[in-house]
């Protein structure tokens, strides 16, 4: 098994493995493994590899809320926040999706709140390191408002509270 192979390089690297997404259809082996692999690499540090398969947003979704209900825990923004697969990681500031496609596919539904999307014609094999700095510079040049208006975001930045004129 591939998994078999890799784990111990991206180990001995640094590398924290996660693998989220539904693995109630796994066979015990292949869950055990996703299971070890985890477990050996969780106090790693210098990347983190999150292996995503069988992952959607809703199931994330779901099963984050499940867990809540099934601990006794109120639904709330931060619960769910906190019980998703992925509650490990930041979101996302930058979504690019690649090949002409103007979806997000159920892809970190609940994430991309805030993401700033870009889309590329580019097919991701081809999607190169100018594609990238073209990209990035899109996003530098957009202004992050996080649901506020432009006047709201100017006006944090300058100390002026909500309601104040």
């Amino acid at each position: 098994m591939a998994l078999s192979r890799e784990v111990p390089s991206l180990h001995d690297r640094g590398v924290q493995i996660h693998f989220p997404g539904d693995r109630s259809r796994l066979s015990a082996r292949v869950s055990d493994g996703l299971a070890v692999a985890e477990k050996l690499t969780s106090a790693n540090n210098k990347l983190v590899l999150n292996v995503c398969f069988n992952y959607g947003g809703r199931w994330d979704i779901c099963q984050a809320a499940e867990s809540l209900r099934s601990a006794g825990q109120a639904i709330t923004e931060d619960s769910l926040s906190k019980a998703l697969a992925l509650a490990h990681v930041a979101d996302p500031d930058l979504f690019i999706r690649t090949g002409g496609e103007l979806r997000v596919s159920n892809f970190l539904i609940w994430q991309m709140a805030y993401a700033e999307f870009y889309f590329s014609q580019v097919l991701w094999p081809d999607f190169g390191a100018e594609e990238l700095d073209h990209a990035i510079s899109v996003f530098r040049s957009r202004e992050r408002r996080f649901g506020q208006t432009s006047e709201q975001v100017v006006g944090k930045a300058q100390g002026v509270k909500a309601g104040d004129h």
